[in-house]
């Protein structure tokens, strides 16, 4: 590999979330967190030297987004995604979770019903109550290893619902989701009058051969019925810029989004967000074919040493991303234990699995966004700590 994704960088004292929270958070500092959805390895250089060149004119006024933000976006589309779109369809946004509690705010008034499908990354439905919506569950199915929709019971859960936040690629659970099944959505939700939001974060790290259908593109009812988020911060290592972009195709839903956005400058991003996701999306293809191989080897490591050394977990194999949900459930532990054993057993920091909703009780989340040597260490960890 031309890149080097073994290096071991110590990220400690950076102010990391994923390792400087982790006292905070558990009240001990001997913890190896596997937690948070960053990677360990080193962001791209090519978007490193950018940055770098960009500080030495040493003069940091106001930007706007540059021609290259809209085109490298556009061809990035085009090219990955077969996914034809105009530079009016685009909304900058300062992060996902910031795009979804704008879109609510947008398009919904409190007390109005937001549908998420669990277990299911938590923002989901912690921004919909801190914005005095409800939460309507639907809750996913897990079968034969992958999680699946339970589309009776999403018909009947979703009636009355002005919203559905869609997670594609699923985050848990790893689902790249097939056009039947979205194009099925597109059309339980036309029939209920429910706007689709889908989070479409992980597309960019969709490992061979699954392939990502974003949304928009599944049917004219979804084309018509959506805003698609996508960021190229999860695939090329850089969530602290806090860069995305929303894509409307509906002229009307579009005006009416972006006038909300505009009105609080909420579309106005830095310049860093705006030229890193310019020279990703322009000069990163190899760069993102490398970290997905070795993020592939890294979960066929995984899910081989599990089924050889702990054969109470299963691994659910994520079609994308770098986030694998364990299934403990056969270890026979209360969650309660579940999380001691990992905690003060293993030594390791993972995201309890029924932070995504009661659902995931029995169940953690492990980021093997890391070099492999220190994922084998985490698991070594966690099987002597099973075994004694």
């Amino acid at each position: 590999m031309k890149y080097n994704f073994d290096e071991i960088i110590d990220r400690r004292g950076t102010d990391s979330v994923k390792w400087d929270a982790v006292s905070e958070r558990w009240k001990r500092n001997d913890l190896l967190p596997l937690w948070v959805a960053d990677m360990d390895f080193r962001t791209p250089p090519f978007i490193i030297e950018a940055l770098r060149k960009r500080m030495e004119h040493e003069v940091l006024g106001y930007t706007f987004a540059s021609e290259t933000w809209y085109t490298s976006i556009i061809a990035w589309l085009q090219n990955r995604y077969n996914w034809s779109i105009q530079r009016d369809m685009l909304t900058f946004l300062p992060g996902i979770v910031r795009g979804l509690a704008f879109a609510i705010h947008c398009f919904t008034k409190p007390g109005d019903k937001v549908m998420v499908m669990p277990p299911v990354y938590h923002p989901f439905f912690l921004v919909t109550q801190k914005t005095k919506r409800e939460v309507v569950y639907s809750p996913l199915v897990l079968r034969d290893g992958q999680y699946e929709i339970d589309f009776d019971r999403f018909r009947a859960d979703v009636q009355g619902c002005k919203l559905l936040i869609l997670c594609s690629p699923h985050n848990p659970g790893g689902r790249v989701w097939t056009s039947a099944e979205l194009a099925l959505i597109a059309d339980i939700c036309a029939e209920s009058g429910t706007l689709v939001i889908s989070d479409e974060i992980h597309a960019d790290l969709t490992l061979p051969p699954h392939v990502h259908l974003p949304y928009a593109l599944v049917s004219e009812k979804a084309q018509q019925n959506s805003l698609v988020f996508m960021s190229p911060s999860k695939a090329f290592n850089m969530p602290g810029l806090a860069s995305s972009y929303c894509i409307i195709e509906n002229e009307a839903l579009r005006h009416q989004f972006q006038e909300f956005m505009e009105a609080g400058e909420f579309s106005e991003g830095h310049m860093f967000a705006y030229l890193s996701v310019a020279e990703a999306y322009s000069h990163g293809t190899e760069w993102l074919d490398e970290v997905l191989t070795y993020i592939q080897e890294n979960i066929d490591f995984t899910d081989t040493y599990v089924r050889t050394h702990i054969p109470g977990i299963s691994v659910i194999r994520p079609q994308a991303s770098y986030l694998l949900f364990l299934d403990c459930r056969e270890l026979g532990l209360s969650h309660e234990e579940l999380v001691h054993l990992f905690v003060d057993g293993a030594r390791l920091a993972l995201n309890d699995g029924a932070v995504f909703g009661k659902e995931g009780e029995g169940f953690m989340r492990l980021n093997v966004g890391c070099p492999r040597s220190v994922l084998e260490k985490a698991l070594t960890q966690l099987r002597h700590a099973i075994d004694h």
